[in-house]
Formats: structure tokens, sequence, C-alpha cells
């Protein structure tokens, strides 16, 4: 069961967007998927990955449910470093945010698998941060706050810094994992809008570091606490 959903979510990046005509008094059905990441990192010691991390979304202004895919596959093995798939159901609680509610599965290939009460909140933070925080909810809990910002350089040109912030609350050894042991995960891509913002190829760097006792259980499985990579890839919206 673990690699199951990972060929759905390139096949997922092909698929078209658009809204259905409704009826008068009845919400249009919208849909669509958004690629924020389909990429190739090279990282120190000749590791290569492929990477994605896409949401595909059905629904109208009310109600939108959302199937959320994120990856890292080594190339040299197709191995699963992470894989993680979410199926959420997202309902605005303000001008500018949602509220969340789903599940949540960790299928890594050589870790354990890891099931989860998903619950959060996603939008758009003053100065057009985008921002995306969340509990997951189990016998292993953890908090993931996500951040975003687009700056445009010229009309198509765009610099996107990222930020991303694991916290485990509870002691997961057999997944490296310990309690207030942080991994941070910061970025910055280069992009340009070849088609409006339908097809924008970039490049960029991307670092990883873990912290406290999630740190001594990655290296002490001999693995790296932090790791420096370079980009390429490409964002997709349909």
């Amino acid at each position: 069961m673990k690699n199951l959903l990972a060929p759905g979510a390139v096949a997922l990046a092909t698929f078209t967007a658009g809204a259905a005509l409704a009826e008068p008094g009845v919400p249009p059905l919208i849909y669509g998927v958004q690629v924020e990441q389909l990429e190739y990192r090279f990282g120190e010691n000749d590791e290569e990955l492929l990477v994605w991390d896409f949401d595909a979304m059905v629904g109208n202004d009310e109600l939108k449910l959302v199937f959320r895919s994120e990856a890292e596959m080594e190339t040299s093995s197709n191995d699963f470093e992470t894989l993680e798939n979410q199926l959420r159901l997202q309902k605005p609680i303000s001008d500018f945010f949602d509220a969340a509610v789903g599940v949540h599965a960790s299928t890594p290939t050589d870790g354990p698998d890891r099931y989860n009460l998903v619950v959060g909140v996603k939008g758009l933070a003053p100065q057009w941060f985008e921002i995306d925080a969340d509990l997951y909810l189990s016998e292993h809990p953890f908090g993931r706050f996500e951040a975003e910002y687009e700056a445009l350089l010229t009309n198509r040109l765009i610099l996107t810094p990222s930020l991303e912030v694991n916290m485990p609350f509870k002691d997961d050894t057999e997944a490296g994992q310990a309690a207030g042991g942080a991994t941070i995960e910061i970025g910055a891509r280069l992009s340009y809008d070849l088609v409006d913002r339908a097809i924008s190829p970039y490049v960029g760097v991307n670092y990883e570091k873990s912290f406290g006792g999630t740190a001594d259980l990655t290296e002490a499985a001999g693995g790296q606490s932090d790791n420096l990579s370079l980009v390429f890839g490409t964002r997709l919206f349909f």
C-alpha cells in the first residue's frame, strides 16, 4: 500500500482546470491542480531527488475538497525518503483564510507508516504572505508551519522565498523524530512565467536542517542533520 498513490501524483499534473456553469443561485463548481514544486534537487554527497508538492481541488467558494501530495524520491533507487498524501475539506472563515480538516498519511519506503487527523488554516497574511499552519494529531503528533512570498521582479520574473518548520510534539524514534527537535527548510526559487502563471520554470536553492534530538537521531542513523541543494523545476497551474 505504501507507494500506490505516488504514480497518480505525477499524472495529476496534466489535468486541466476550470469552472462548470451553474444554475442561478448555485455556486459554480471549480476545479484545478496547482503544482507548487516539481523539481530535481542536487544535494551534497551526489544525492539527487525528484520532489513534488501539489494540490488538486474541486468544490465551490463555500466548500472545497483538496487532495494534497508531497514527496521526495531518490532517483537512483526510486525509494521515497518522504511520501505524504492528504485529503482535506476547506471552508472560508474570513476574506483571506480557509479552515481545513482532513486525514494525512505518511508512507516512506523504508520508514514507518503514520496516519493523522489534520486541522489547520490556509490563506493570505498581511503583505500577501501565503500561510499554511497545521496540526497533525495521532499517537505521534506534530505541527507544521509553511510561509511563502512571491516578489515580482518584473511582470514575468518572480523570486519566491519559502520557509517550512516541522515540530514533533512527541518522540518517534522509529521515524527519526524527537520531541522539540524541529526541522526547518528554507528555499529561494527564481521563476519565469512562460504561459501566464500556468507554466513557470525555475532554478533555486533549498536548505534543510534538523535540531536537537531529531538531529541526533538522524546522525546516529548515518544521515546528515543539514543539507544544501541546488534545484531545477517548474510550477504548474491548470
